[in-house]
């Protein structure tokens, strides 16, 4: 009696066991398995303003910085949104000091870090250099068509040209190698005293950590790439893209690029003479014309640059635009808008754009001792 009680003990304990791991399995099963897409990355509670005035000068107007607030608050995903007034110092921010992916935003850097060789005389605007099939990336390349099957010589302003006007990856990455690559920008950046922008290790390396994928150069050609990405398991895309928006390895705050930007159009950034040549190219860019640019009211110009991730069903991740603004009065403002994640509509991403253009105009029309 007592054996057949002690087994039946023994029995019942190991089908607790059984049973403790069979719940603990399927709880792992569950939290590993990708959440609907609508809700991929996109994480409300980043949504939370930070102060909207500069701890460093003077306080932004309270109700435009109240306003920026609103817009930041109202829209569907994580935003952040910085405004600094070149002429007086003011900075009116929405989650200012929290990182976003840059995307292209970062070829900004680039070629501030390029001019910078150039004031040095380390390198020319008419120094030549010679690209490859092998020097190809993917996304928006307009150069690949002059490389061809063979190679493309191509001078420094060239690729400059083509990267800041016309947002080209291959010729922005043969330019970021040319200056060091990550450590030779973040050097520059560093030495220029702007913190909280970092940038990724290379157009490839940063693609294809987002996509969850291997680099393979057949994804410079055709529609390669988007075919292999299509067959990279859904829950392993969630998981890449989510990580990306999260930890972004090219993330920049508002408030870093706004000060930035200023420091740029200062001449505190590069020489007067280069200041000039970056801010002509960010005048002269064809991408993202309905962003930044479809807020502008008549008189109003803004010279600027764009940078767009990846997305996912759905989700849309890095629809930016950031620039320096200026009034027919002659007044100027360094303006970014950063959405790192949403699943809005590009015309509500782009609504959100325009509005805060328009707050800065309604503000300096009706005067800003009234805002």
């Amino acid at each position: 009696m007592t054996q057949h009680n002690a087994g039946y003990r023994t029995w019942l304990c190991i089908a607790a066991a059984v049973f403790a791991v069979a719940i603990l399995a399927a709880t792992i099963y569950l939290r590993l398995q990708p959440p609907p897409i609508e809700n991929v990355a996109v994480t409300p509670t980043l949504n939370v303003p930070t102060p909207a005035t500069n701890s460093t000068g003077p306080n932004a107007p309270p109700k435009f910085a109240n306003e920026i607030s609103v817009l930041g608050t109202g829209f569907g995903g994580s935003v952040g949104i910085a405004v600094q007034s070149l002429d007086d110092g003011w900075v009116a921010a929405f989650n200012g000091d929290q990182k976003f992916p840059q995307q292209s935003v970062s070829k900004l850097w680039v070629a501030a870090s390029v001019m910078d060789r150039v004031d040095a005389g380390e390198i020319q605007l008419s120094d030549g250099i010679t690209l490859t099939a092998a020097d190809l990336t993917l996304f928006h390349q307009p150069i690949r068509k002059r490389i061809g099957a063979g190679s493309y010589r191509a001078t420094i302003q060239e690729l400059l040209n083509f990267a800041m006007t016309q947002s080209d990856n291959t010729a922005n990455d043969v330019l970021f190698r040319k200056v060091g690559g990550k450590a030779g920008v973040e050097e520059f950046l560093t030495r220029k005293q702007l913190s909280g922008i970092t940038m990724s290790t290379g157009e490839k390396d940063l693609q294809m950590q987002i996509a969850g994928m291997q680099w393979d150069d057949r994804f410079s050609h055709g529609r390669f790439f988007w075919q292999m990405r299509d067959g990279v398991p859904f829950d392993i895309r969630v998981r890449a893209i989510t990580h990306y928006t999260e930890n972004p390895a090219d993330g920049a705050t508002p408030v870093a690029i706004a000060m930035g930007l200023s420091k740029l159009h200062k001449r505190e950034l590069v020489s007067a003479q280069s200041s000039a040549y970056v801010i002509d190219l960010m005048n002269q860019s064809k991408t993202g014309p309905d962003r930044l640019r479809g807020g502008l009211a008549t008189g109003w110009q803004i010279a600027h640059k764009t940078g767009t991730g990846q997305v996912l069903k759905q989700l849309a991740t890095a629809y930016n635009d950031v620039g320096i603004l200026s009034s027919p009065s002659g007044r100027h403002y360094a303006v970014a808008v950063m959405i790192g994640a949403t699943n809005r509509p590009v015309s509500d991403r782009q609504a959100v754009m325009h509005a805060v253009i328009q707050a800065i105009t309604a503000c300096e029309t009706q005067g800003w001792s009234s805002c």
